[in-house]
């Protein structure tokens, strides 16, 4: 599962650095679950051919985040805001009369973003 969490994020960061065709045939296979076979039929070629492209995709996917680190920078952001989202529940349980209100929106407003 952590396998297509990973493919899943690198696509949706670099996805449109793809061509259509690349990004067509890498859909059918993360999003529509077709298989290598399924995917050969419906295009047109080989089921080597699939696999392929397929594994050029994922080279070409994960050298981007090697060069410019996006989906590593958004998981640690989205780290950082949980452990802030943390600290204001335990601030808010160890002093009852705390005014966390506009910490709490800052959070929201950080969640929307992320």
């Amino acid at each position: 599962m952590e396998e297509i969490f990973k493919q899943t994020l690198l696509y949706d960061f670099y996805g449109e650095l793809l061509t259509e065709h690349q990004k067509s045939v890498y859909e059918d296979f993360i999003f529509q679950d077709l298989s290598l076979s399924e995917i050969a039929s419906l295009r047109g070629i080989s089921r080597q051919g699939v696999f392929d492209l397929l594994h050029r995709i994922n080279k070409s996917l994960e050298n981007y985040e090697e060069k410019l680190h996006l989906v590593e920078r958004f998981l640690a952001l989205k780290k950082d805001v949980t452990k802030i989202e943390a600290e204001v529940e335990r601030l808010k349980e160890t002093d009852p009369d705390a005014d966390v209100s506009a910490m709490e929106q800052v959070i929201h407003h950080m969640r929307e973003m992320i």
